[in-house]
């Protein structure tokens, strides 16, 4: 079975989108599936490439036993439409410089995160960059709820057995 490829999306790729491939990831080894799965980050802007994810994105996952320190910032390139099967969006900008950058055979692909968490009642997950560190728990609450969700979308539309 080819492995199925996931992209989670923010602006710089050191708070949400990094804190997602982690729970994402954390989500699929502990339920087996690792092995299914291709995971991985990156921002619409360059400003933080190389960088590891913010200290606080950092703090709060370790808390809840997810590390994300090894992960590093990139920018989204033209082939990640390509390469990934889902390409996950945190918030309408990111959402919109996708879908602007994405060639129409791949715009398929992408999808806001949160649409796999409607319970939420919000598609977008906030930028907790200039808040304080409460706001890193919520974004972590509604990553784990969409994990969540997209983990069963994935299950209810067979592509995992």
């Amino acid at each position: 079975m080819e492995k199925i490829k996931v992209l989670f999306v923010c602006m710089g790729n050191i708070c949400r989108s990094p804190t997602a491939e982690g729970v994402f990831t954390h989500l699929v080894q502990t339920k087996k599936l690792a092995h299914l799965f291709s995971i991985d980050s990156a921002g619409t802007h360059a400003y933080h490439i190389g960088d590891a994810p913010d200290l606080r994105a950092q703090k709060a996952a370790l808390n809840r036993g997810i590390d994300i320190s090894h992960l590093r910032g990139r920018k989204v390139v033209f082939g990640d439409f390509e390469d990934f099967d889902f390409v996950l969006a945190m918030d309408d900008d990111n959402h919109a410089i996708l879908m602007g950058a994405c060639p129409p055979q791949h715009q398929h692909k992408i999808h806001y995160f949160l649409s796999f968490a409607p319970q939420l009642n919000t598609r977008e997950v906030p930028d907790p960059y200039y808040g304080g560190g409460q706001g890193f728990e919520r974004v972590l609450d509604m990553i784990e709820a969409a994990s969540d969700g997209f983990l069963k979308h994935l299950h209810d539309t067979k592509r995992l057995g």
